[in-house]
């Protein structure tokens, strides 16, 4: 990480630009020369970046120094890529001042700065802080972030980087030039608690062929389909369905963490993200809030459900465009868009839950709704992402009992998640050396030709196809889920009854 003053009235710092989730140093440049007196920001700075003239010269002016006097220019690289937000303001200041020589030579070497400006000096806290410190590890293991205090938590979810907040440019002046900082750099350690774990299906009574669903749908990530002529809790049970994932490995817990820090969920938490994460978000989303947007572009709430569940409890109240915009994470685990000439990506590998009603009164007891109208409320769901639903199961809130049978000094949840787990270790293994996982990750071809169920199972999915009540598509679905059925009973292979169960959940027949 190169930094310092490499010739008189030049100084160049680091800081760090963010686009998604995918952050990159950039090195923030500036020099003091003859002509008008002025600020010019280069490098395809943003809007937000443009503003920051008036930001930094009131922030220097009242932290005790003289603004420069001649031709500021500043220059922000690579050029290639468009910069956003206010990040840059205290990377940008601390360059003019050692052009300035108000700083000692190299005393920005080293260090990666990013925080907001206030007009009074005082640092203020920034989006996606832990992409840039992450990015500034990768670069230079030994780096420090001086960064604002109300970032500090955030921070500390990320090994590796020393952390050195301070209240204001004042404060980073004083640093630089040899000062102690009221408090010493903190290095964060690796690991962390994570939250509390969902609650379970135990204080419920989820009678056994729907729990014997969850732990599909969780063992082998298929996307679930919950239908009732009653509002059932579909959320309580994408809650326990949670519970049952195991815990996230470090990868995973890396990737959710900056999700939920870009998304500005990590404020309120030193805890890094180690378990899967439950995003409910009503039925009033918006796009931008379902897949993301914004300035600059920020994560929705598919990209935050990223390793964990994304439960829709109403799906089709949602808006049609909101549901055709999830059919790109469901095909390809991520999200692209791109506004103008900036185009971002958020992963976005989770299990969707879908709710539907009978009909859209959801009332049997006084239900007044015709064919027609039933017709049109269930088809904005099956019509958007109705191939994507390998398992629909019909829930009878009648057959929920008020309390689990549970094995004497065993609950239900702690045995659902064992077989979850022992099931997923069945696949990784069967899988190693694959780029896959878990059987909702395989392609129906590969399915069909390494993988393929035994004689009377690939019979039972035949006769489904030529019945023409299975498409191709749908097949390889089946073939998957009766993997996973098959995964979980601890057998080699699925056979006929593996594969009717799993064609009974793609009809929607299985109770």
């Amino acid at each position: 990480m190169t930094t310092g003053t490499p010739d008189p009235g030049t100084a160049q710092v680091c800081g760090a630009g963010v686009t998604g989730t995918r952050a990159e140093l950039i090195q923030v440049q500036a020099t003091i020369g003859t002509g008008p007196p002025g600020l010019t920001i280069t490098g395809l700075p943003d809007h937000g970046i443009r503003e920051a003239r008036d930001r930094i010269r009131a922030a220097t002016l009242n932290s005790g120094h003289c603004w420069p006097t001649g031709a500021i220019t500043v220059s922000l690289s690579p050029a290639r890529a468009c910069h956003h937000g206010c990040g840059t303001d205290l990377p940008i200041a601390v360059a003019i001042l050692a052009a300035a020589g108000v700083l000692p030579h190299g005393a920005s070497q080293g260090h990666v700065f990013a925080a907001e400006l206030g007009l009074d000096g005082q640092l203020r806290p920034v989006r996606d802080l832990v992409s840039l410190l992450r990015a500034a590890a990768e670069a230079d293991g030994s780096v420090t972030a001086v960064i604002a205090p109300d970032n500090w938590l955030e921070a500390c979810t990320v090994p590796g980087v020393r952390i050195a907040p301070c209240q204001s440019l004042r404060q980073v002046i004083a640093w630089l030039r040899g000062q102690q900082l009221p408090w010493e750099p903190y290095v964060p350690v690796a690991s962390a608690p994570g939250p509390h774990p969902s609650p379970g299906l135990a204080g419920i009574g989820v009678p056994p062929a729907l729990r014997q669903a969850l732990e599909t749908s969780a063992a082998g990530r298929h996307h679930l389909c919950l239908t009732g002529r009653q509002p059932i809790a579909v959320t309580a049970l994408a809650a326990a369905l949670t519970a049952m994932l195991p815990d996230l490995d470090d990868q995973q817990a890396g990737e959710a963490t900056v999700a939920h820090a870009a998304a500005g969920l990590l404020r309120s938490s030193r805890a890094a993200v180690t378990r899967p994460p439950l995003r409910v978000p009503d039925h009033t989303a918006t796009v931008a809030a379902m897949i993301g947007g914004g300035t600059p572009l920020g994560p929705g709430e598919a990209a935050v459900a990223h390793h964990g569940v994304l439960c829709l409890p109403d799906a089709p109240d949602f808006g049609r465009r909101v549901l055709d915009t999830l059919r790109q994470p469901l095909t390809s685990d991520q999200i692209v868009i791109t506004r103008g000439r900036v185009t971002a990506q958020f992963p976005a590998r989770f299990i969707l839950i879908a709710g539907l009603r009978r009909c859209p009164c959801g009332d049997p007891g006084r239900c007044t709704c015709t064919p027609a109208q039933i017709r049109r409320y269930q088809g904005r769901l099956t019509a958007t992402l109705g191939a994507w639903l390998p398992l629909r199961v019909t829930v009878d809130p009648a057959a929920f009992t008020g309390s689990a049978a549970e094995p004497p000094g065993r609950d239900a949840d702690t045995v659902s998640a064992e077989r979850v787990a022992a099931a997923r270790d069945r696949m990784r293994h069967r899988l190693a050396g694959t780029p896959w996982q878990l059987n909702g990750d395989i392609p129906r071809r590969e399915l069909a030709l390494t993988w393929p169920p035994s004689a009377d199972g690939i019979a039972v999915i035949d006769r489904a196809v030529e019945l023409g009540g299975l498409s191709d598509p749908a097949a390889g679905q089946v073939t998957a889920v009766a993997w996973t059925l098959a995964d979980l009973a601890a057998k080699p292979r699925p056979g006929a009854a593996e594969c009717g169960q799993a064609l009974a959940y793609r009809e929607g027949t299985s109770r």
